[in-house]
């Protein structure tokens, strides 16, 4: 679970190899084009950049599947007005990384854009609960609490995160009831989702490190959201 330095800065490497990876998803995404056109730019960037391959399969989800928390890239087209989430990684120097954005086709309405920034707070939360000597448990407490709060805690249906290092998903799982302590060295996922059936759903996730005296995040693509 502690990452040595090393380990590291492949992390970073493959971090940011991943994040250079949303410019070209972002330029694809149209009404009418396919998840699966998404994807394959994803993928092709990836591999012409140096990747030894994607960390898992690239999950591309528009519109009401966008409430699917692992919503693989399918025939469907991008419809006219809704989010997309994009959930993609890279292997590279035998490290993964693993990221998720979600962007909005269209203008959109109030009640999306709340559940927008609903999301985002909860992510904001748990990053800010990241820090030597604390339970995993209480950084995925803060995502829940925040969202209770605004009132989507019950449409929050997966845990806040997970380690990531050679495979993509490695201890500690950050979830409720996990007694595991934060240690410096730690590379994990904070990614908090809400998913409201039949409309649409949005999860934000970065990787960050536990440091000696608290978090870095080294996921640096930005989390506006971002309307096309």
């Amino acid at each position: 679970m502690v990452k040595e330095a090393e380990e590291v800065e492949r992390l970073r490497a493959a971090v940011l190899a991943g994040a250079a990876l949303l410019e070209p998803a972002v330029r694809t995404i149209a009404p009418g084009v396919r998840e699966t056109a998404v994807a394959a730019e994803i993928e092709y960037a990836a591999r012409r950049a140096g990747a030894q391959g994607m960390s898992f399969e690239t999950i591309v989800a528009a519109g009401a599947r966008s409430a699917l928390p692992h919503g693989l890239a399918s025939s469907q087209p991008i419809p006219r007005r809704g989010f997309v989430v994009l959930d993609f990684g890279v292997v590279l120097g035998g490290y993964c990384s693993d990221m998720t954005r979600t962007v909005h086709v269209g203008r959109p309405t109030a009640e999306m854009r709340a559940l927008y920034e609903a999301v985002l707070s909860a992510q904001l939360a748990a990053i800010a609960a990241v820090r030597p000597g604390v339970e995993v448990a209480k950084v995925d407490a803060a995502a829940r609490q925040t969202l209770r709060r605004a009132g989507w805690a019950r449409f929050f249906t997966h845990s806040t995160g997970h380690g990531v290092g050679v495979e993509i998903h490695e201890l500690p799982r950050v979830a409720r009831g996990v007694t595991d302590v934060l240690q410096p060295g730690m590379v994990i996922t904070i990614e908090p989702g809400v998913y409201l059936p039949g409309k649409g759903g949005v999860r934000i996730e970065d990787m960050v490190l536990v440091g000696e005296k608290g978090v870095e995040v080294l996921t640096p693509a930005s989390k506006e959201l971002l309307t096309l």
